[in-house]
């Protein structure tokens, strides 16, 4: 029976994931801030879920409360860190941008490196980051987002390098969402092809089952990131 952690567990895409994985079978560790929503999920699922509240911007004991989350679990095969915030709604100034690095960058690199870590030294593990279509560009309406999402791309794909030069079996997904239905995006106008929270939950379980090392949720997002990667520069420039 496999064990994942997610963090980040309390809304979204997180939380659909969490029941999706649990559906499958698997044992699950929720994380997240809000300790209220983390309690609603253990009450709905009943057994095999461990819940663990966690600040990701908080380093040293978000580490230390994965590291008891797992032992919790008696083990932890694979993590999704899915710990994210945007500053889309408007907000600007350097006191923002900031959060959104301390969570979006550094939380998920401290725990991304830790989790690498041990996976190295059980031999085995998966770790499944959450980035964005949106790594794809740069966007004066969300400039520290979507780099930040860049950043989780690229790291990811490094780490994808490091283990495949490790005598470990570690496996790295990069999940790269287009519009999900949640509170990142509400209230935004314009929007397209918005998907709901339990058709991307599935379609990222899938990749996570496939060990894939990227998917776009949904699959037809695909087709706007080679779109994307066909623009030219000057076009995102007037954006």
């Amino acid at each position: 029976m496999k064990k994942a952690i997610i963090i980040g567990a309390t809304s979204g895409i997180g939380r659909a994931l969490a029941v999706e994985l649990h559906r499958r079978g698997y044992v699950v560790g929720a994380t997240g801030r809000r300790m209220g929503k983390l309690l609603e999920l253990e009450d709905e699922l009943h057994h095999r879920i461990h819940i663990q509240q966690m600040d990701v911007t908080e380093l040293k004991k978000s580490r230390e409360h994965l590291q008891s989350l797992i032992k919790n679990m008696d083990g932890m095969d694979i993590i999704i860190l899915n710990a994210g915030i945007s500053n889309y709604q408007g907000a600007s100034g350097w006191d923002t941008e900031k959060h959104v690095i301390d969570v979006n960058v550094t939380g998920f690199s401290s725990l991304a490196n830790f989790s690498f870590t041990y996976f190295e030294e059980q031999r085995h593990g998966h770790i499944v980051g959450i980035s964005s279509i949106a790594s794809l560009f740069g966007h004066g309406l969300s400039a520290v987002y979507n780099a930040s999402k860049t950043f989780v791309s690229i790291y990811l794909q490094g780490y994808r390098q490091k283990a495949n030069h490790s005598s470990a079996n570690i496996t790295v997904t990069d999940i790269k969402p287009g519009f999900v239905q949640s509170e990142m995006i509400r209230g935004m106008k314009g929007l397209f092809w918005v998907s709901n929270t339990d058709k991307s939950a599935r379609q990222i379980a899938n990749a996570i089952d496939k060990k894939k090392n990227h998917a776009y949720i949904t699959r037809r997002w695909r087709l706007v990131a080679w779109l994307i990667k066909l623009t030219p520069n000057w076009f995102f420039d007037r954006m």
